[in-house]
């Protein structure tokens, strides 16, 4: 009688068991056919053999000590951008990528150089909100980059 028992309580376990199994194997067997993950990148190739080089711009602006200082007056956006001796960086070039939210849309706006190691941007009155925006400087193989949020 007691073997009737344990057979009772362990039969429906083990049913239990491979039909969770059997669900688990569907499921995975759906999401390995499925799309895939929506994060993925088109040119993840060609940035992967790109990083090296941006790695070497970014050393080389650190080894120069580049400082940079950032001003949004109005709608105006000006960079300062300095040496570890605090001289400024002429002649460097850049642009400023804004990611508009909502949208597919990101601008490139280039970077005017309008005196010595000052750098504007002239930004347009329809931006609103929250902006993340991602600046890039370089001159003769150093490049600095910069992650901005700008609040409108």
């Amino acid at each position: 009688m007691n073997d009737v028992k344990k057979l009772d309580i362990y039969l429906p376990l083990i049913l239990l068991l491979l039909g969770s199994f059997l669900l688990f194997s569907i499921w995975s067997a759906f999401q390995a056919v499925g799309l895939g993950s929506a994060v993925t990148d088109a040119d993840y190739y060609s940035k992967g053999l790109r990083y090296n080089n941006t790695m070497v711009e970014k050393q080389a602006a650190t080894v120069l000590g580049w400082s940079l200082s950032t001003r949004l007056d109005g709608r105006t956006l000006e960079f300062g951008l300095t040496n570890r001796d605090g001289t400024p960086v002429t002649r460097a070039t850049g642009s400023l990528y804004l990611a508009i939210p909502n949208t597919a849309e990101n601008i490139n706006l280039p970077l005017h150089e309008i005196a010595a190691g000052r750098y504007i941007i002239e930004l347009n009155d329809r931006l609103t909100g929250a902006i993340q925006a991602r600046l890039d400087l370089g001159l003769d193989g150093a490049r600095l980059h910069r992650q901005l949020l700008l609040n409108f």
